[in-house]
């Protein structure tokens, strides 16, 4: 199984940073018996592996050299690589950019790296979803304000039709956190 993190936006609603946007520290973990700050992404990166992802593919900019820093200096149970997105052209250009690597895997997780869902589980859930008919399953959680999110719609069957990116008077406050995938269904985007 494999995870794949779109890490090239710049964050710009959050500028000046002296730091990648995924490296914002939230909370803290524990080295070496010392509590350090711990980044944002990390929490993802996490719930990537203990959701059986073996390797993990962050599409990057070219300016994201303290991601590669960051993760390099600390040991995972997953082999973390890094894909450029050499100009800004959104998430699912992101995700093209690896595609030669997540064809090869039966399943793919998907994470925004600057989002901490709950429950910490939630890829297991999402991933008994495929087991049935489901290629595609979102991780949905609600947010009070979900023009800061990209918004899912979903009809009465739970069903999601449509994808609001960042609207200003979304429809719904229910908003994507992790996607799941079959190898077969993203290959087929």
């Amino acid at each position: 199984m494999m995870g794949i993190i779109p890490a090239a936006g710049v964050g710009q609603r959050i500028q000046p940073l002296g730091c990648s946007k995924e490296l914002l520290p939230v909370g803290s973990r524990l080295v070496e018996g010392v509590e350090r700050p711990k980044a944002v992404a990390e929490y993802l990166v996490e719930r990537m592996i203990a959701a059986g992802a073996e390797q993990i593919c962050m599409v990057i900019s070219a300016e994201k050299t303290d991601l590669i820093r960051y993760f390099a200096e600390r040991h995972y149970a997953a082999e973390i690589f890094y894909v450029l997105q050499q100009k800004p052209q959104g998430l699912c250009d992101a995700l093209f950019r690896a595609e030669p690597f997540a064809i090869h895997h039966e399943r793919i997780l998907i994470g925004l790296p600057d989002t901490i869902w709950f429950p910490e589980n939630g890829y297991r859930s999402a991933l008994s979803m495929l087991e049935g008919s489901s290629d595609v399953s979102l991780l949905l959680f609600p947010v009070t304000n979900p023009s800061a999110f990209d918004a899912a719609i979903s009809d009465e069957h739970g069903y999601v039709q449509e994808i609001e990116v960042k609207r200003s008077n979304p429809r719904s406050h229910w908003v994507w956190g992790a996607i799941t995938s079959t190898g077969e269904a993203f290959r087929n985007l």
